[in-house]
């Protein structure tokens, strides 16, 4: 292998290893903003899959209470997989309860 091939292979292997570090450095950095945007009311997902409404946010502890369906758990900042974007600028989930009504006879156990 002359010196020539050698030097444009080296090139071409610190240009596709600069580019990977740089999309990884973005990445990062969008995650780390949209994290220290999460407040009261944001839908989350954590690396387990689950769904649930942000509930409190301790900055200094780097931890968030989630309240899944009535269940309020404890994560580290770093659990909080995906951020659900928003609905018309307002969270998705802020305690706006359905106007599904449920009666009597839908509740009714039939013996």
């Amino acid at each position: 292998m002359n010196p020539t091939m050698m030097i444009i292979f080296f090139v071409v292997l610190v240009g596709m290893m600069y580019f990977q570090v740089r999309t990884q450095k973005k990445q990062a950095e969008k995650r780390m903003e949209s994290l220290n945007k999460l407040q009261k009311g944001y839908e989350v997902i954590t690396i387990g899959g689950l769904y649930g409404t942000v509930d409190e946010v301790d900055s200094e502890r780097k931890t968030v209470v989630l309240d899944v369906d009535g269940v309020f758990l404890t994560f580290e900042l770093a659990a909080i997989k995906t951020v659900l974007p928003l609905t018309e600028g307002i969270p998705a989930a802020a305690g706006v309860e359905g106007d599904i009504a449920v009666s009597d006879e839908d509740t009714a156990i039939e013996e």
